[in-house]
């Protein structure tokens, strides 16, 4: 997994604290990365419909309340429906582990993956922003 994913609870977070301190660059300037990694994981937001803009206008805004936005849905929206779980694509067949190793992980990854999902769906956007809050004392 790369780190889109931990970039958008970060951006919706922010936006969901200080809508207008939301623009690419000071999104990207909390972040610590380029406008452009900001404005591409934006883009992936606002088509999964969490997250509003309008172009050339700054700014965004949340579609839904931080408590109805879960973290399974902002993995989806980086992630697509790709696993974490990823499996080499041409081990040798005459091996006699080539042979079998990706339905013996095949197995092992889906269930994985439905556990990953089950934990991600539980916590919403304002349990990782009331985290945040308590950190911060």
């Amino acid at each position: 997994m790369n780190s889109q994913f931990a970039v958008a609870v970060h951006v919706l977070s922010l936006v969901s604290q200080f809508p207008q301190h939301s623009s690419s660059a000071d999104l990207a300037a909390s972040v610590g990365t380029n406008p452009v990694v900001i404005r591409n994981i934006c883009g992936q937001l606002r088509r999964a419909g969490l997250l509003q803009t309008q172009q050339g206008v700054s700014g965004a805004h949340l579609t839904r309340l931080p408590a109805d936005i879960t973290l399974l849905d902002v993995y989806r929206a980086v992630n697509g429906a790709a696993s974490v779980f990823r499996i080499h694509e041409h081990p040798h067949p005459n091996c006699p582990v080539g042979a079998h190793i990706q339905a013996t992980l095949d197995v092992r990854f889906v269930q994985a993956q439905a556990a990953l999902e089950a934990e991600l769906a539980q916590t919403t956007l304002a349990d990782v922003m009331g985290d945040l809050a308590a950190r911060a004392g």
